[in-house]
């Protein structure tokens, strides 16, 4: 018992405490409402607050149409019309297979089946039976007749179903009413016309709306692609190359200090580098230079053994195009240190009027077991350099790596000397090492 009351108690509790933080919220909202309406307005006009199109419409949206069949409805309850008990019948017919064409309207795989195009086309035979029996109030399921139509036959053949139907309502209502009947086919053509015009622009803006919604969250992905890609090749590259001088300087430190000293402080000026390349790296706008990675390779390659031989000819090249390859020396010469067991490594670049190409080329074993594949084609290995040749593609350029002809493996990128704009980066996957050649 005392469990209960306790529990009980608690509840109550609770449910207070929440009708006090309700008024306090409604409270502040009654102060500062104009304010908030404010903020609100200045949101959505700066474009922060995204649109809301709200449901999507429906057959109900349609419905209310309908009432243009109560003059109908009345001359049966008035006694007006003939055999009332067939056209009791023909509304209840024509009420129930508008209602299931009108739903079935708002969907493409339901509008064009063929059992929507059957239910519109038995509309049309009531609708001609009633209006050529009755005649008077009657004639106005036409109108209703061609919104059903507007609504299910859209496309560029509309105009000539829509003037047919008018033509044949305009005659049948002439039937009973003479020249007045031109009245019924002018509004079923209206009708017909202006109802699938109107969905066919709200399908449109919701569509377009659609489309707009993909870009922005494909924009996003692609940056975060981007970043991680970035990211990753800066700290491979990086820490590859800490590794390496580490080795070094651990080697040296027993027989010559000095030599290990100036590891070290390449080890710290690598890592200061870095440091700074994470940072532009986040904000978007670090744009490498070919030179700095150049003399970067020259110094990876020297401290893990390796003979680096570079040659660098042509014109000046545009940021972009220098960025890009440097990327393709980056990827490609920690590749070498890695993999390659290479003792030489040349590094060539070669500019011409409107192209350059970069050739990284070693002479080591190919793989890290000491072999190069059998038959292997050129192409591209690593995940890494896929993303290279993605970015390079995107450029007007393109990359090329596998064995060289005198042995060793090659990498090879040509590229247009003057990159306009950035390339935008293609959903590979992330870089990493070439881990098999």
């Amino acid at each position: 018992m005392n469990s209960w009351s306790r529990s009980a108690s608690s509840r109550i509790t609770e449910v207070r405490q929440a009708v006090r933080e309700a008024r306090r919220a409604q409270r502040y909202w009654q102060e500062n409402k104009q304010r908030l309406k404010a903020e609100w307005k200045a949101a959505r006009k700066a474009g922060q607050v995204p649109e809301t199109p709200g449901p999507p419409p429906t057959g109900f949206s349609l419905l209310p149409w309908l009432l243009m069949g109560l003059g109908s409805f009345s001359n049966l309850l008035q006694g007006k019309t003939p055999n009332p008990w067939i056209g009791g019948l023909g509304l209840l017919v024509f009420n129930s297979l508008y209602v299931y064409v009108v739903f079935r309207a708002f969907c493409k795989h339901t509008r064009e089946a063929v059992s929507t195009r059957v239910a519109l086309l038995l509309m049309a035979v009531v609708t001609t039976g009633l209006g050529l029996g009755y005649g008077d109030n009657w004639l106005l399921f036409f109108p209703l007749l061609g919104l059903a139509t507007g609504a299910i036959l859209r496309g560029p053949r509309l105009g000539k179903y829509g003037l047919a139907l008018a033509a044949f309502a305009g005659a049948v209502a002439a039937f009973h009413t003479g020249w007045d009947g031109i009245n019924i086919g002018y509004a079923t053509f209206l009708s017909t016309m202006v109802t699938a015009a109107i969905l066919s622009l709200s399908e449109a803006v919701r569509e377009l709306r659609a489309a707009r919604e993909e870009l922005a969250r494909r924009a996003v992905e692609e940056e975060r692609l981007r970043f991680s890609r970035d990211l990753h090749d800066l700290l491979g590259h990086t820490l590859s190359v800490i590794v390496v001088k580490s080795e070094a300087a651990r080697r040296l430190a027993a027989r010559d200090m000095e030599a290990a000293l100036g590891q070290i402080t390449d080890i710290e000026s690598v890592g200061r580098q870095a440091l700074t390349e994470i940072r532009e790296a986040v904000t978007g706008y670090r744009e490498g230079s070919l030179s700095t990675e150049l003399d970067r390779a020259r110094s990876a390659l020297t401290a893990a053994g390796i003979e680096p031989v570079v040659r660098r000819s042509g014109p000046p090249l545009a940021p972009q195009t220098e960025a890009l390859l440097g990327w393709v020396v980056r990827e490609a010469v920690t590749n070498a240190v890695r993999h390659s067991g290479a003792d030489r490594c040349e590094i060539t670049v070669a500019g011409a009027a409107e192209r350059v190409r970069l050739t990284v080329c070693d002479n080591g074993c190919g793989t890290p077991d000491g072999s190069v594949r059998a038959g292997a084609a050129p192409g591209v290995g690593g995940t890494g350099l896929k993303g290279l040749t993605e970015r390079l593609a995107a450029a007007g350029g393109s990359l090329r790596a596998g064995p060289a002809p005198r042995g060793g493996f090659m990498v090879t990128a040509d590229l247009p000397t003057n990159v306009e704009e950035p390339p935008v980066a293609a959903p590979a996957a992330v870089t990493a090492p070439r881990a098999a050649r």
